[in-house]
């Protein structure tokens, strides 16, 4: 199985989570939150929404070879460090909450956004594209940045990697919510 592949499989399994889970939801249900500080089934959903598509400018760089590497990336201890840090925040079910960077922030609100699981599935249609796209590129050592600093750094692989556990982290979130 190619790299993809593999990043594939497991996006499509959460999109069939996200509709096995939600789809027969009320509206209200989709926007309703537990207290102030917890996001919604629909915020979550628009939180990877914003996240992933963050990614997507650095993804067309990198297909073009226009993208600029910062100094640091160079450092090979700074990349795994950084990337294995952010892996291990995502990845570990939920059990340590973490605050978002404002820029991935949801910003969508219950009477703007009737269409969330809609705008959702669209948008995982869109990241497997672009993951395809991305094919030719994976596991040859390609150093991009995070979409929120340029000096935080790791394998083009490890955020895909990223990506996936970032998604998986916060449907389970989502579920909990209607539990």
């Amino acid at each position: 199985m190619s790299q993809s592949k593999k990043y594939i499989s497991e996006l499509e399994e959460i999109t069939k989570g996200v509709k096995n889970s939600f789809s027969t939801l009320e509206y209200d249900l989709l926007f309703k939150k537990p207290d102030a500080r917890t996001w919604s089934i629909a915020e979550n959903l628009e939180h990877l929404i914003i996240l992933n598509s963050s990614y997507f400018p650095i993804f067309e760089k990198v297909k073009k070879g226009t993208l600029q590497r910062a100094f640091i990336s160079k450092i090979g201890f700074f990349t795994k460090m950084f990337g294995n840090m952010i892996y291990k925040s995502v990845s570990d079910g939920g059990k340590k909450k973490v605050k978002t960077f404002p820029l991935w922030e949801p910003k969508l609100y219950s009477d703007q956004d009737e269409a969330i699981l809609e705008k959702f599935y669209d948008h995982q249609k869109l990241l497997i594209q672009k993951i395809r796209e991305m094919e030719p590129f994976l596991g040859k050592g390609i150093i991009i940045h995070s979409p929120a600093n340029k000096i935080v750094v790791y394998s083009l692989d490890k955020a895909l990697e990223i990506i996936v556990a970032h998604e998986k982290r916060h449907l389970e979130q989502a579920q909990r919510l209607i539990i």
